[in-house]
């Protein structure tokens, strides 16, 4: 006798996951190109969304007077936002390298198209995450070696007080809080500037 055939129910976890990690698939995807990897090292590096929030990390260790050897007058306001900016584009020139090697896609694409709770998912699982070759999410291994990596070098030209591994440490946290503001301004700022232009008709 023929045994019967089973249905197998969906584990309604595991459509969701499904459908989570095709939102934010990109489709129809073309990977990363030689061009397009140079064009976002200078946009990530100089670009207005980084040079942004340099301004602000700047005035905040200005502020806090970190590091010490800096002081707190303008002089070392131009120090500190130096200092990041050589951190920043060391740690991009990283990430772009290392990206290349396995076809790992630094870039932020917007999602516009979803509710202000996906948005704002996104912003967040792409400070974590990117696209692969195929355009599918794979974890962000060269983000993963750049951040801290950089972070770790830079320990040989930062002022004594913040060379060592405790502050590269708590430097690598805001990196990568910086690049979880970096993505939100990208994904909102164009919507912003739209209900500001709107606003002035």
């Amino acid at each position: 006798m023929v045994a019967p055939a089973q249905t197998v129910q969906p584990n309604p976890k595991d459509q969701t996951a499904r459908a989570n990690s095709a939102s934010l698939s990109i489709k129809p995807y073309h990977s990363i190109d030689g061009r397009q990897r140079v064009k976002w090292f200078v946009g990530s590096t100089v670009g207005p969304e980084t040079l942004t929030i340099g301004l602000f990390s700047a005035g905040f260790g200005t502020a806090r007077d970190n590091p010490k050897e800096y002081g707190g007058s303008w002089v070392g306001y131009g120090k500190r936002y130096g200092m990041r900016l050589t951190g920043v584009s060391t740690g991009n020139a990283m990430e772009a390298g290392l990206g290349a090697l396995w076809g790992e896609d630094p870039r932020y694409f917007r999602t516009y198209r979803q509710p202000l709770k996906g948005r704002l998912r996104t912003v967040v699982i792409m400070t974590f995450l990117a696209h692969g070759r195929d355009g599918q999410l794979v974890p962000a291994y060269a983000r993963y070696m750049s951040t801290p990596g950089n972070n770790f070098l830079s320990n040989s030209w930062r002022p004594d007080s913040e060379a060592n591994t405790r502050s590269a440490l708590l430097r690598t946290v805001w990196g990568f809080v910086g690049l979880m503001g970096k993505n939100t301004f990208i994904e909102f700022w164009p919507d912003l500037q739209r209900h500001v232009f709107h606003g002035k008709h």
